[in-house]
């Protein structure tokens, strides 16, 4: 199985999970996913990991997450890959921060996402995937590597496939959505999609706190109750309508599809 070594580094006051990715422990070349703050901090890291930097890729443009994006691109001279949606805050960063932080350098990416695209850097082929709901413009990275088996560097860890999902989902919690742009329905929404396309066991890098997998959240998550729920009423239907469909016929049926979480899709 392929793997991904990934170094996550809490930056700044608000302890933004910024991220170190590459196909394995010994790769020379990464992606830098969502730097907020403390550029010297993180480049640090990198010349430990002797790693350069092919790409930054952005979640989302709320200032905790991009404080050191300028800094780090013109350190670095990777380009920057932003939410469409929300490229003025990166460019205007100052204009959307909270009274008491910053001040910060502004940037204009070099490309903008919607959602939908596929990016194939540093070995690493990137599935993006627009999950709005905490702001308007939110991105989910599904990163996953054609690497052969590897052991991850220390502090490091290896996975397959693995989602960078920004504020959208966190360890029994998930993100705001009192801020402008958000929309709770928007987000369980966007939550659903990310249940229905991966499996179960896929892990979840977030913005803030740590890593945990989809199925966890789903089990467990508190804010997910309704989620939940519905994906038990559909478990529920689909087994009862297969085994209608085994009581109606008297040949063999022909095996139907699993009837899970991936029905919400």
């Amino acid at each position: 199985m392929s793997t991904l070594d990934i170094h996550g580094l809490m930056l700044g006051p608000v302890q933004t999970n910024g991220y170190i990715v590459r196909t394995h422990a010994t790769a020379p070349e990464c992606v830098l996913v969502d730097p907020g703050e403390e550029p010297q901090r993180l480049l640090g890291a990198l010349a430990a990991l002797a790693v350069e930097v092919k790409a930054i890729l952005v979640t989302h443009c709320h200032f905790d997450h991009i404080g050191a994006v300028a800094a780090m691109a013109r350190a670095t001279g990777a380009p920057v890959w932003c939410p469409e949606a929300e490229r003025i805050a990166l460019a205007d960063i100052n204009s959307f921060t909270f009274p008491g932080f910053g001040p910060f350098e502004g940037y204009e990416a070099d490309h903008v996402l919607s959602g939908g695209e596929q990016l194939d850097i540093a070995g690493m082929r990137i599935e993006v995937l627009s999950t709005p709901g905490h702001s308007p413009g939110h991105l989910t990275f599904a990163v996953s590597s054609a690497a052969s088996d590897a052991a991850p560097a220390d502090g490091g860890a290896a996975h397959s496939v693995a989602l960078f999902s920004g504020d959208v989902l966190f360890v029994g919690s998930v993100g705001r959505v009192d801020l402008p742009g958000g929309d709770w329905g928007v987000l369980e929404s966007s939550i659903a999609t990310l249940m229905s396309r991966f499996a179960g066991e896929t892990r979840v890098y977030p913005g803030h706190m740590g890593t945990t997998t989809l199925g966890r959240e789903l089990a467990t998550n508190p804010f997910l109750e309704q989620l939940r729920e519905r994906v038990s009423s559909q478990d529920r239907d689909g087994a009862a309508a297969l085994d209608g469909a085994g009581k109606t016929h008297s040949a063999p049926a022909t095996p139907a599809p699993a009837v899970g979480s991936s029905n919400l899709r």
